[in-house]
């Protein structure tokens, strides 16, 4: 059960994330940033990470152009956090059958929001006209309200109202096993979405190897940074208290992946001298004191 203080912080944060998205862009805005915060306020900031980064993931390669409208994945990670946090629930059921849909649903009164601030919009051109400067200014951050209302008024319906409907919807999914299973299955394949989303719109043909080296620097990375905890147990089991094969099969799975990411390293630079390699540098023809050009054959 949420208390009033926090619905009423994750309601003023819904508020400002979008105002901060349109103006500062400090990324308070994000999914991820707002899954820290919500889980901060909530208590669990483990889930709050998971939920958010599943949608930073998600929306990767999602933007907008001019006046069209996306997913809300930032409040759908706000409510999909509060209520996982709040009510038990799997992260990544929450991801599929609270925050998928509240993005898609908000989509509605981010078009609302929209459309209401061409009021004051209306309102700054005749203070324009008017000369009234302090008139633009009190107008344009009133036109920031319509915004604010667009993300806050649905995040607090939700939080103060939608807990039994939350609760009641999970329960009757968990009674059927395969369909929860198949939205749990559903949200892990969201980020590799997003990733393919985002893959579609770079030039990919022209660089791959740029790809291909960002693929084994990551992998040699979470082999190194992964194995810590596993480089203590074999230290430990040089010491006796560990079985011997603890440590050899610590080795040998970190030496295999660093191998490969190696050699792929040594591909990209491979590929990078052949490219520069092949770059012809054009000599600009020399004149001589007379004007003409030496290097001219006819």
């Amino acid at each position: 059960m949420m208390q009033w203080w926090q619905i009423l912080l994750l309601t003023l944060y819904s508020a400002y994330q979008i105002c901060d998205e349109l103006t500062i862009v400090s990324s308070a805005g994000s999914p991820v940033f707002a899954g820290f915060i919500t889980g901060l306020i909530m208590g669990d900031m483990t889930t709050g990470l998971a939920i958010g980064a599943s949608l930073q993931l998600m929306v990767l390669g999602v933007g907008t152009f001019g006046g069209a409208s996306r997913i809300d994945a930032t409040s759908g990670a706000v409510l999909a956090t509060a209520f996982s946090v709040s009510q038990g629930i799997d992260p990544e059921l929450a991801v599929a059958t609270i925050a998928v849909p509240v993005a898609a649903l908000l989509v509605y009164t981010d078009i609302a929001g929209r459309f209401s601030t061409t009021f004051f919009a209306h309102r700054v051109d005749a203070a324009i006209e008017r000369f009234d400067y302090a008139g633009i200014e009190r107008n344009y951050l009133l036109g920031a309200i319509p915004w604010a209302l667009s993300r806050a008024l649905p995040v607090f319906l939700a939080l103060a109202f939608g807990g039994e409907f939350v609760d009641a919807m999970v329960k009757t999914i968990e009674q059927y096993q395969w369909i929860a299973n198949g939205l749990t299955l559903a949200a892990r394949m969201l980020p590799g979405l997003g990733f393919a989303i985002l893959l579609h719109y770079l030039p990919l043909k022209r660089n791959l190897h740029y790809l291909a080296v960002g693929f084994a620097l990551t992998a040699m990375l979470t082999v190194l940074y992964g194995n810590v905890s596993a480089l203590g147990g074999a230290v430990a089991g040089i010491v006796g208290t560990l079985p011997e094969d603890a440590g050899v099969s610590f080795v040998n799975n970190f030496k295999g992946l660093s191998m490969i990411g190696i050699a792929i390293v040594g591909a990209f630079l491979s590929v990078i001298h052949f490219k520069n390699s092949q770059k012809v540098t054009v000599v600009a023809p020399s004149n001589s004191e007379s004007g003409e050009i030496e290097d001219d054959e006819i």
